[in-house]
């Protein structure tokens, strides 16, 4: 079983994840922020990750802690889960329409973290969720599951553009994560 399981407290958060990589999309997600909730859900949904995740963080002074630290659990618990990465596809991709957004996502389990991130919000706020804080909680993912992802979207709607980046990025990881072989792809024998 590719499962893993973290938590992590901090005087700003206090987080569990708890995820599946064999899954088939179960989620029990409870951030506090809940378009951020529906993000994750469509994330785990369209990857078909089991995953459960319960943060309680600094609300009243806004969303950016509980995001990043979101960010960091969830990118751990993808390493932890992923253990060695022998068989796994390694490379994975997915485009997503929404409406008139349009996402893309390219992902590399290399273990060198990098993120290019192409996508501009107009918006504030989506609910309690500001919309800039996408790009950094795709950087804290990125840079504690040592994934290189290359994200993009275009589009007019805030919440339309964001769902699309998720659904992607779930979809391109659940294609990378896919165990097709036994060894370590990769012609250095180490990832």
């Amino acid at each position: 079983m590719r499962e893993s399981k973290l938590a992590r407290k901090t005087n700003e958060t206090d987080i569990e994840v708890r995820l599946l990589l064999d899954g088939s999309g179960n989620t029990d997600i409870n951030t506090g922020i809940a378009f951020f909730d529906h993000m994750l859900n469509s994330f785990a949904r369209h990857g078909y990750f089991d995953l459960m995740v319960k943060a309680k963080g600094d609300l009243t002074v806004d969303d950016h802690h509980t995001i990043e630290d979101v960010g960091i659990t969830l990118g751990s618990a993808i390493h932890k889960a992923l253990a060695d990465k022998k068989g796994i596809e390694r490379f994975g991709d997915a485009r997503v329409p929404m409406d008139e957004a349009l996402a893309s996502a390219a992902v590399d389990l290399s273990g060198r973290s990098f993120l290019a991130f192409n996508a501009d919000f107009a918006n504030q706020k989506i609910g309690d969720f500001n919309p800039q804080n996408t790009r950094h909680f795709f950087e804290s993912l990125v840079s504690n599951a040592g994934i290189n992802a290359h994200l993009n979207v275009t589009g007019e709607n805030d919440h339309h553009k964001i769902e699309a980046l998720f659904k992607a990025f779930g979809i391109a990881l659940k294609r990378a994560v896919r165990q097709s072989g036994s060894g370590i792809p990769s012609t250095k024998g180490v990832l």
